[in-house]
């Protein structure tokens, strides 16, 4: 095989299928890109057998061929090559040599037939979602799902569809966030639940362009998200997902509006006082005067006033601050809504279109004067 492509799509295309690479395995090929020129374009696929991405790059394809080389060495010389052209050429003996100007590498590649494939499977079930919304979604729902797998649903995201809608919904334990997103056609009944890992790792490749589109297709055990020259297919979370519905509630005893950007900054002056691993509270108490949010640490205490439009009862509530920050980040609105019912039940941040949900679990304090 030889081929030869500019360093800046060589480079793109080993970054993109990299996010595949298994950082610890005990198959030595899945720690490889296969490179392959056997046709009339150079593709460029990594799997981990959970997660595979395969990428189409330009470029010069001067004899057919294939090799799986080390994806981490692939990887740093490409990085570190000048900005020109790269020669890639193997001979029989799988020694590739990697070319650049006056730079030249010599390395032992893998046969590609060692190589594990993407796995074939049906096109037939798929949505479109423009680049822009997807990624927007992920940052929108990504940051609730649970970081171990005690409960490997809750490592994942469920994506279900109902006609024109699209639900994405994530939680740990502790919150879930929920985007209803209304696509352009309808499309029948699916409910599947994506491994967070997948998203994370899409997000990241995604151009975020409005213009541009994403397919995604569905199979019993696969998702597979086709956008640009890139591929992505995923291993689906297989398992009944919680059910959401039940947990959701429009009754409420106390409502505010208020200012989002004021609300995060607020909060997030009062983590100042939290050290690392501390799970101080922050308390609010809410009354027809405005919105009182204290915390009390080791480090020391604030004490802070906002105004808000209530309606309904008072109330003192405390929340996991970071909980609190991690929802308003990502809601674009100005002003936001906030509806709670007690001390102990969850709090709901949602707008009327119910476009977002937040639901966050409050936590147990005891107040100090």
């Amino acid at each position: 095989m030889k081929i030869i492509c500019s360093k800046s799509n060589l480079l793109n295309g080993v970054q993109i299928v990299s996010k595949a690479v298994p950082s610890k395995t005990t198959m030595s090929i899945l720690e490889c890109i296969l490179i392959d020129a056997r046709r009339s374009e150079i593709t460029l696929t990594a799997n981990d057998m959970e997660l595979g991405i395969e990428t189409k790059i330009e470029g010069q394809i001067l004899e057919k061929g294939m090799i799986a080389l080390d994806a981490r060495i692939l990887l740093e010389i490409v990085r570190k090559l000048p900005d020109n052209d790269i020669s890639i050429e193997t001979d029989s003996e799988m020694k590739t040599t990697i070319t650049c100007e006056k730079s030249k590498f010599n390395i032992i590649g893998k046969p590609g037939e060692d190589f594990s494939y993407l796995p074939l499977i049906e096109r037939n079930e798929s949505i479109m979602l423009s680049q822009f919304t997807l990624k927007e979604v992920i940052r929108q729902t990504i940051f609730s799902i649970a970081d171990n797998d005690n409960n490997r649903l809750m490592t994942g995201e469920l994506f279900e569809i109902r006609e024109d809608m699209l639900k994405v919904v994530s939680l740990d334990g502790h919150r879930i966030s929920i985007r209803n997103i209304k696509l352009k056609n309808f499309y029948p009944e699916k409910k599947v639940v994506v491994p967070g890992k997948t998203l994370s790792e899409i997000s990241k490749i995604l151009s975020g362009d409005a213009d541009r589109d994403v397919s995604i297709f569905f199979s019993d055990k696969h998702i597979i998200f086709e956008f640009d020259e890139t591929i992505v297919v995923s291993r689906l979370i297989e398992g009944e997902y919680f059910k959401i519905d039940q947990m959701l509630s429009s009754d409420y005893e106390t409502k505010i509006k208020i200012n989002k950007r004021e609300f995060l900054n607020c909060i997030d002056r009062a983590t100042l006082l939290i050290k690392e691993g501390d799970k101080k509270p922050v308390i609010i108490t809410i009354t027809d005067g405005g919105m009182d949010l204290k915390i009390n640490s080791t480090v020391g205490s604030m004490d802070e006033q906002i105004d808000i439009k209530k309606t309904g009862k008072d109330i003192m509530i405390g929340f996991n601050p970071r909980f609190l920050i991690d929802a308003l980040k990502v809601i674009d609105d100005e002003e936001i809504d906030v509806y709670m019912v007690n001390p102990k039940a969850p709090c709901f941040i949602r707008d009327m279109a119910e476009n977002y949900i937040y639901l966050i679990l409050p936590v147990n304090f005891t107040t100090v004067s």
